[in-house]
């Protein structure tokens, strides 16, 4: 699939530009606060995203935090060690936490009083389906059809535009026979290239990998390219070379349906897909492609977004 030769394959505003008119700085790199023109957008993303769902699915909406045994079993501590973010709090008697906050008073250190608490934040929307679905018994018949959304957070320190350490996601996700799994994630694909023209987005759909941890990660990455696990749609946001991951198509095989022993009517381990959407890389896309003026952007993309 390629980018389309009447589009602009590099974006018209520059990273600066949208770092400054969208966004406001919150101290720490990664992390902001959103003006009312960008969530603007986001939402009427959202709404567009709502359009394309299955009448049939579910719809289930999450918290920014999930518990830490659901990340620990599920196995992203062992693969993304690096990227996950725990919620830790003061604890222990009313006269510990009153010495962390008098060593913090006397300008000492108070943070190594912290212990972890049973919550972690999210690090995908997706994550909580599993259990739950897991929970309700025998996958029924036709398998299940879930749409999801939540923040979520991944430890990645960066000043670009298109890389935040706190994101919101959306994601349809799949449980089913594997033929039934796979087919959705095709269609999907195949309808890949409906949205990014609704949207007059330049794009390019490539295989790709996650960014697993340490040497063995390395493996493990390179034989999800090669299997062709992972798909993503890459849109010019910094630059044409450098294209940003604005959509993930992935299949996960039996992995959640081995951690959650979700298993279908005959007695198979389920297999689950996801497509998921990266509401603020798509969001920063727009601004970047059509300018920083909504009013301003294409009619057929205002009428596709409801603007």
């Amino acid at each position: 699939m390629t980018v389309k030769p009447t589009m602009p394959t590099a974006p018209a505003v520059a990273p600066e530009a949208l770092m400054e008119r969208l966004f406001v700085p919150a101290g720490v790199d990664g992390v902001y606060g959103r003006t009312g023109a960008y969530e603007s957008i986001v939402e009427a993303l959202g709404a567009f995203i709502s359009k394309l769902r299955d009448p049939e699915a579910e719809v289930v909406r999450f918290p920014p935090v999930v518990p830490r045994s659901l990340i620990e079993r599920s196995g992203y501590l062992k693969s993304f060690p690096h990227l996950l973010g725990c919620v830790c709090a003061l604890q222990g008697s009313e006269a510990d936490i009153h010495a962390a906050v008098d060593r913090f008073v006397a300008g000492g250190v108070w943070t190594d009083a912290l212990s972890p608490s049973e919550l972690v934040l999210a690090p995908a929307a997706c994550y909580p389906v599993y259990p739950i679905a897991a929970a309700r018994g025998v996958v029924p018949d036709g398998g299940l059809l879930i749409d999801v959304a939540g923040d979520c957070f991944r430890r990645e320190p960066s000043k670009d535009v298109d890389r935040f350490q706190s994101f919101r996601m959306r994601e349809f996700v799949r449980i089913g026979k594997p033929e039934d799994v796979t087919v959705f994630r095709s269609n999907w694909l195949a309808r890949a290239d409906e949205i990014a023209d609704a949207l007059l987005l330049p794009r390019k759909i490539e295989t790709a990998n996650d960014p697993f941890f340490g040497r063995a990660g390395k493996l493990m990455g390179r034989t999800q390219a090669e299997q062709s696990l992972k798909f993503e749609m890459l849109i010019p946001v910094r630059s044409a070379e450098s294209p940003t991951a604005c959509m993930s198509f992935n299949y996960h095989r039996d992995h959640f349906g081995a951690t959650w022993n979700m298993r279908t009517g005959d007695g198979a381990l389920a297999h689950t897909a996801c497509v998921a959407f990266g509401m603020d890389r798509l969001a920063v896309a727009l601004f970047a492609t059509h300018g920083l003026d909504a009013a301003e952007w294409p009619q057929s993309v205002r009428a596709a977004l409801a603007l």
